[in-house]
């Protein structure tokens, strides 16, 4: 296969940095490089990619197309400056959940191009969805390789103001917890209701799966597709009736977002 994406560092190979791995790889790697400590990191090496245990052990003369920084934000005071030397040759491309460009520039340099991204976990099945944001050093040939490489793990959308990104970390970067809870207390509820586990489980799973596709697939609003299964006076009016109370769901959700949204805030520090 030809490589379609340029060589890579890769900062961390956890969970989202080893599903965007697997999606460069389906699109073609150049030879690229992985730096991550952890004895397992290994597994993730191959013809396409190196995997060292720190930024010192990079191979001499490996300049990469971009930097993707996929460590935990709570790393980020020690583990950024140690790429300080690819500023001017490569864009940084963080996915780190609350970490500004101004406190990556701190510890990068003032001019480091930085793109600031929040994809979510339905990467690891290509059906995530990411906003980015840029910083003004990006230059448009930076961009476009940050998109590509997003567009690996699903959809991409670009925001110019980059205060969006902690609502935005709050809605979808959190989101798919949300349906995954959803999920856990739909079986719990159906279980309660005598539905032996294993048939809870398939009909919880499904159910969600299913309509996330539906929702997916049409062209309706989701208030729409509420609607058109809601037979008035009957069983799904009778739970909406409870779940749509003022203090129920959509109380819930709204505290819940505006939760997310200032953790969000003060992870930048």
């Amino acid at each position: 296969m030809s490589s379609t994406i340029p060589p890579i560092l890769l900062v961390g190979c956890g969970r989202m940095g080893s599903a965007m791995l697997s999606g460069w790889r389906e699109r073609g790697l150049a030879p690229s490089v992985a730096v991550d400590p952890a004895p397992g990191a290994a597994s993730f090496g191959g013809a396409d990619m190196i995997v060292v245990a720190d930024a010192a052990s990079i191979p001499v003369g490996f300049v990469p197309s971009a930097v993707v920084l996929a460590v935990k934000p709570q790393n980020a005071a020690e583990t950024l400056p140690s790429y300080q030397r690819f500023v001017g040759h490569s864009v940084f491309l963080s996915i780190m959940a609350g970490r500004t460009m101004g406190g990556m520039r701190a510890l990068l340099g003032e001019t480091a191009a930085i793109v600031r991204a929040m994809p979510n976990t339905p990467a690891a099945v290509r059906q995530g969805v990411t906003v980015a944001c840029p910083s003004p050093a990006v230059t448009a040939e930076q961009r476009a390789l940050c998109d590509s490489l997003l567009q690996a793990i699903g959809v991409v959308a670009w925001a110019d103001d980059e205060a969006l990104l902690d609502p935005v970390t709050a809605v979808s970067g959190s989101g798919p917890a949300y349906v995954f809870l959803l999920a856990e207390l739909m079986e719990q509820a159906a279980i309660e209701q005598g539905i032996p586990a294993d048939l809870a489980r398939l009909l919880a799973r499904q159910t969600v799966s299913g309509s996330g596709a539906l929702l997916a697939a049409s062209t309706e609003d989701a208030s729409a597709l509420r609607v058109a299964v809601t037979s008035p006076g009957g069983t799904t009016a009778e739970a909406l009736r409870v779940l749509m109370a003022s203090d129920a769901w959509p109380r819930a959700m709204s505290e819940a977002i505006a939760a997310a949204t200032r953790r969000s805030r003060e992870l930048a520090g």
